[in-house]
């Protein structure tokens, strides 16, 4: 089968290229296709060397990426990192967290990537109607929802941070994750664990009263033990800026930097070395994985040190989810996987045409949701509040409606002002 790869000149293309080709999935090509032809030359060279015996080809005509291809990727960045640097600083400037896909960050990389991949959408329409998009582009849920919106074609958006947290919790809990069920629930970087099941028994009683293996569960230091205990519930990473926000937003204060420049700072480094004669492009490109995994969550979270990787990182990952959603499609397998569909009464506090991101059975016919029900009245507010948010921001990047745009701004929890989000997006349209 045919992969195409839309944003190939991305940092994350060549791990992507690698995590496929050494499968058992029956690839026969991959294409990549980006606009930037300097960075596409040198991801795909990087990718080549990593696919063993697949061609791996690359193109700035977008048709010709995905002309018979099974299965598209979209991973695009609209404006580049340096595009996230200054919308976190813009953020920064006006007293909240800078981050690309919670509050103003997340608004803004949706507002000009939208127009986008609704267009790269209707060019799988029309060359490839057959084919699965499997969406990576960031805000997941919000990018999806539009191609969903504005679109026919067949998309799912996936994202590794579900299944991290499940590897940790059964670490914690000392139990193989394989055989457990995750009763999972949320939206994108809004998503909450009610339950483990080991063979139809619940576990997560075990560790409510212990607060070693509570801390344990979180790579970094986000939420207390107590804090845990009373919210029974295990939040994903990311809703720590909803929880913590004014935490977040003094940690990147005092750290004098966001994590998008620091990206920015790998991106620049990793691209002039790539660059000189001779190198050993496969060692750079390792060690850049290596720096950039180590710093995930640091400077928020206030960390004294980068974090060591987790023993069990490699059954988890950018690659390692996009390769189990393409073999559970390809073979039929039924295989759950946490994804962003749409809703369908699977969360009833929300409409049917959201994207809601929920633990889904995975065929031949596509991710499938399993029954989720009643969200926990804890978080009932805050989840209908950021999906309210979402709604708004599909709305107004489709319309391109300024009005539209302001509203949907401050409808986001961490604005929740008019005055304040027509200010943001002042400044953000002059970045």
């Amino acid at each position: 089968m045919k992969l195409g790869i839309i944003g190939g000149g991305g940092v994350r293309t060549p791990l992507l290229v690698h995590g496929l080709t050494r499968s058992d999935v029956p690839i026969t090509s991959i294409a990549l296709f980006d606009p930037d032809e300097s960075r596409l030359a040198l991801m795909a060279s990087l990718a080549k060397s990593l696919a063993g015996s697949v061609p791996v080809v690359a193109t700035t005509d977008v048709a010709s990426c995905v002309r018979d291809a099974a299965f598209v990727f979209t991973s695009i960045r609209v404006g580049g990192i340096e595009a996230r640097a200054r919308d976190e600083r813009t953020a920064m400037d006006h007293g909240i967290v800078g981050q690309e896909t919670i509050g103003p960050g997340g608004f803004a990389m949706a507002m000009r990537t939208i127009p986008h991949i609704v267009r790269y959408a209707r060019e799988v329409e029309q060359h490839a109607p057959g084919a699965w998009i499997i969406n990576f582009t960031n805000p997941v849920g919000i990018i999806t929802e539009a191609v969903r919106t504005a679109t026919t074609a067949k998309i799912i958006g996936i994202c590794d941070t579900p299944t991290e947290l499940f590897e940790e919790i059964a670490h914690a809990l000392d139990v193989p994750s394989a055989e457990c069920f995750f009763d999972y629930f949320g939206l994108n970087h809004l998503g909450w664990v009610r339950e483990v099941y080991l063979r139809g028994r619940p576990q997560l009683h075990r560790l409510w009263d212990s607060p070693d293996r509570l801390r344990a569960v979180y790579r970094v230091p986000l939420f207390e033990p107590a804090f845990l205990r009373e919210l029974r519930l295990l939040p994903t990473e990311y809703v720590y800026y909803y929880y913590r926000a004014q935490e977040a937003f003094e940690n990147v204060r005092r750290a004098g930097q966001s994590r998008g420049a620091v990206i920015e700072q790998l991106n620049t480094q990793l691209f002039h070395d790539l660059r000189r004669p001779g190198v050993d492009g496969v060692a750079v490109y390792e060690r850049y994985l290596a720096a950039r995994n180590a710093g995930y969550m640091q400077i928020e979270s206030g960390g004294a040190a980068p974090k060591a990787p987790s023993p069990w990182a490699a059954l988890t990952g950018y690659d390692k989810i996009a390769l189990s959603v393409v073999r559970a499609i390809h073979t039929n397998s039924g295989a759950i996987i946490p994804l962003n569909v749409t809703n369908r009464g699977n969360l009833p506090e929300l409409e049917d045409g959201d994207v809601v991101e929920v633990p889904c059975a995975v065929t031949a016919n596509g991710a499938l949701p399993l029954h989720v029900g009643a969200v926990p009245a804890q978080v009932h507010d805050l989840l209908r509040r950021v999906k309210e948010y979402e709604r708004r921001t599909v709305r107004a990047a489709l319309s391109q409606d300024p009005e539209a745009a302001r509203d949907a701004l401050a409808t986001n929890p961490l604005v929740a002002d008019r005055t304040l989000a027509d200010r943001l997006i002042e400044a953000l349209s002059a970045a």
